[in-house]
């Protein structure tokens, strides 16, 4: 896996948040924080630039914002924290940047450096941040300083660095701490006895090499493109309502630009050229940008065209095959072809994204359940059109049909003659088709 190079230090923050796919792969590391009774609490998130375990950092905000980038777009808070809360450093220049508020309040907690200047301006920042939600940890801290004291009433927690601190000082230090009614993290925790003193003097939450060292976590670099087109044709399969199509459309501007350019094609024969997203949506159709998106999906992988492009071309074949299947069976439900055509073309997607099974991309896209059971386990009558296109690629679809119509009476209609012409149909299809 390739090392994440780091970015310039003339960049600002949000370009980094926003530019993160410019990378090849994407790491973050994550450390347990854990209760007095060892159950775990939260994780603290880290930078990390490659698999080496070790942070290497350059500058403060970038730092940040790559984190943040990380687990909220690349990875996905599911991936990265799971259902508990994440702990992300943050220097002077992030808390002031609109890109923290990228974060779910509820579910993220700031820890503030120890290097941040500490002003009127900072406090007021302070104070409008957890009135959003946010709560505030101090980071590193090690003594107990006016500066600490200023800052108290305007945070929630406070960590203490236990490699750093003054045993002697340590205790009041806890009792001026737990005065203002603020959560304790012992953190660099790394022996036993340092454990049991962070204990007996109340500390309430754990952190450090004594319980675990920092895990690596990473994913490949995703194309923000493809993605939005995942998460488009995802919404189009729940017949979501075209606000939120529109809005999907708009995080991607070069999807847009596909699909202007598609809509305003000689091929529509449009009096006027579409301008917005939403008139190119209802000129285009769903039906009809579900088609184009799905081409321009598999089209996208790698350097081939196409019509070059063999994923492309078996995902084409393959979706086109399954609505003309569901026609002859259920002539009458234009929605039910509709279903069958994405249920193909979903089920090659972890090929595209480099999953190993079908529920791990499934996953991500949040996909109506009628169509990811029947591909992931082959459910219902969609599940077993998707075998029959499955048995046509292999050319074993009359020992297939023979066994699938014992179980849905439907698909007698899918006799061998019917077969080889809806299979040939679909293939003058995925060949004729290319992206606009």
């Amino acid at each position: 896996m390739a090392e994440i190079s780091m970015i310039s230090t003339e960049a600002s923050p949000v370009r980094d948040v926003r530019t993160r796919c410019e990378i090849d792969s994407l790491y973050i590391g994550r450390q347990p924080i854990l209760t007095r009774g060892g159950a775990l609490e939260a994780y603290e998130l880290l930078f990390r630039e490659s698999e080496v375990n070790r942070a290497l950092i350059s500058d403060d905000a970038q730092a940040t914002a790559r984190v943040v980038a990380n687990a909220m777009c690349a990875m996905g808070m599911s991936a990265t924290i799971g259902p508990y809360c994440g702990y992300v450093n943050v220097c002077r220049e992030m808390l002031f940047d609109d890109t923290v508020m990228l974060l779910p309040p509820e579910r993220f907690v700031l820890e503030v450096l120890e290097t941040v200047h500490v002003d009127e301006a900072l406090i007021g920042r302070l104070d409008k941040l957890r009135r959003i939600g946010f709560r505030i940890a101090l980071d590193d801290i090690c003594e107990l300083s006016d500066e600490l004291l200023w800052l108290l009433p305007h945070v929630d927690i406070v960590k203490v660095d236990f490699l750093s601190v003054d045993r002697a000082r340590l205790q009041a230090l806890t009792q001026a701490v737990k005065a203002y009614g603020k959560t304790l993290v012992a953190e660099k925790v790394e022996t036993r006895d340092d454990y049991l003193l962070a204990q007996g003097l109340g500390f309430d939450l754990f952190q450090g090499y004594y319980f675990a060292r920092p895990q690596v976590l990473s994913a490949r670099r995703g194309d923000p493109s493809r993605q939005s087109l995942l998460r488009m044709l995802a919404l189009i399969a729940s017949e979501a309502p075209l606000v939120e199509l529109e809005q999907e459309l708009k995080r991607s501007p070069d999807v847009v630009m596909q699909l202007l350019r598609l809509v305003n094609s000689s091929a529509y024969g449009l009096e006027r050229r579409i301008a917005s997203v939403r008139e190119a949506i209802l000129a285009t159709g769903t039906r009809q940008i579900a088609r184009w998106a799905q081409l321009v999906l598999y089209a996208s992988n790698g350097e081939l065209s196409w019509r070059s492009d063999p994923l492309a071309q078996l995902v084409g074949a393959r979706s086109r095959f399954m609505e003309l299947a569901a026609a002859r069976v259920r002539p009458d439900s234009e929605r039910f072809g509709d279903a069958a055509f994405m249920t193909g073309v979903f089920s090659l997607v972890h090929v595209l994204l480099g999953d190993a099974e079908p529920a791990e991309s499934l996953a991500q896209i949040r996909l109506v359940a009628e169509i990811s059971d029947a591909i992931v386990h082959r459910a219902g009558l969609l599940g077993a059109l998707l075998t029959l296109a499955e048995a046509v690629e292999d050319g074993v679809q009359d020992e297939v049909a023979r066994e699938m119509r014992g179980i849905y009476p439907e698909l007698a209609a899918l006799t061998p003659p019917v077969f080889a012409e809806i299979n040939l149909e679909a293939a003058m299809w995925a060949q004729a088709h290319k992206m606009a």
